[in-house]
């Protein structure tokens, strides 16, 4: 395998100065504890949209940091969790007075820690709530998670989220909004290749010259079975209808309250989607896959969503999270309401996302 890197110690930091220098009139970076933030930040009286993980994932989160998306990103180094201090840093850059809304991904690192960044958040006054995103259909439990993982639904909370707060939100009203998206967004993908850590340059998996891995997750861990190549429709097939097909999820999941400084268990459901409801398509590629393929993948997804009186109201075809160069794709549906739908049509100005701005 080869890359375009230097020492592979430093590339998390080289390519987080790269994107500082090519987006300096929307981003500033912090090293030691490292984050990124919005130029403008803090916004006096605007909740603030912190996430956050491993890198390697790019463009998720750091590409999302900028006007009615994040206020800032925290990146860990690749495939790892980012620390309690850089979350707490990036919270004080931000507040401006409103309270912070962490989004979180369901990794039992991210988890861990941005709850420990919350609690020290609150130790030092400023009013934090967290909330899980769960999305992935593939497998209950994996080797990073207890429970579902989170993938492509994040980056969607996160667009709507930011617009809810652009739009003058208060906290909690954006926390429920951001339980919403998560509560009607679900996820499946496959791979094709493994992908290469700079820091081993060994493959993090094996996959035979014809093998995919289905329900594969965004660090590679393994999915629900490993299966001979399929054709694009096929796969698109296979994809879709685990989405569609999945039934009522129910799990209890810890949330955090500001004013009284304690977690509390909270009762979640999912239901499935049904014929009449509109969705947001979301056809992600993993890094090494053309947009062509996407595109035939979200051919067939059109097709099968028009066939079950499904409407796909927008769309998302592209490389948003990524798994270095991992070959292959994943699927997410969201349900959409007319709240939902104005808020990812507002405008959203960021190094990777920019329109109406």
């Amino acid at each position: 395998m080869k890359k375009l890197i230097n020492n592979p110690e430093d590339f998390v930091r080289e390519s987080l100065e790269g994107m500082a220098a090519a987006h300096a009139d929307l981003i500033k970076i912090n090293f030691e504890p490292t984050y990124l933030c919005r130029v403008d930040a803090p916004r006096q009286g605007k909740v603030a949209i912190i996430s956050g993980g491993g890198s390697g994932h790019e463009p998720m989160h750091a590409g999302f940091v900028g006007m009615g998306m994040l206020d800032a990103a925290c990146p860990g180094e690749v495939f790892t969790s980012p620390t309690p201090d850089q979350m707490l840093a990036a919270a004080k850059a931000v507040d401006g007075g409103a309270g912070i809304l962490y989004i979180v991904k369901n990794y039992s690192g991210d988890v861990m820690n941005f709850e420990m960044a919350t609690e020290l958040a609150y130790a030092e006054g400023i009013r934090v709530l967290n909330i899980l995103i769960d999305d992935d259909v593939a497998v209950k439990d994996s080797l990073y998670t207890q429970g579902r993982r989170g993938v492509g639904t994040t980056i969607l909370a996160e667009k709507i989220c930011g617009a809810a707060a652009e739009r003058g939100y208060d906290l909690q009203r954006v926390a429920d909004l951001c339980r919403k998206v998560n509560l009607n967004g679900r996820s499946m993908g496959i791979a094709l290749s493994s992908c290469t850590v700079p820091m081993r340059m060994l493959p993090t998996f094996e996959l035979g010259a014809n093998e995919m891995e289905v329900g594969i997750g965004i660090h590679g861990e393994p999915g629900r079975k490993r299966m001979d190549l399929k054709p694009a429709n096929e796969i698109a097939s296979m994809l879709a209808l685990s989405i569609l097909e999945d039934g009522v999820y129910k799990r209890t999941v810890r949330e955090w309250d500001a004013d009284k400084g304690k977690w509390f268990d909270l009762e979640l459901v999912n239901q499935s989607l049904k014929k009449g409801d509109r969705i947001l398509a979301f056809v992600n590629g993993m890094g090494g896959t053309p947009i062509s393929e996407l595109y035939i993948i979200y051919r067939k997804l059109a097709d099968i969503c028009a066939n079950r009186g499904i409407q796909i109201v927008r769309n998302l075809i592209g490389s948003y999270i990524t798994s270095l160069e991992m070959q292959g794709c994943s699927i997410t549906l969201l349900k959409l309401d007319d709240e939902m739908i104005e808020l990812w049509d507002a405008p959203v100005k960021t190094p990777s996302w920019c329109w109406g701005a």
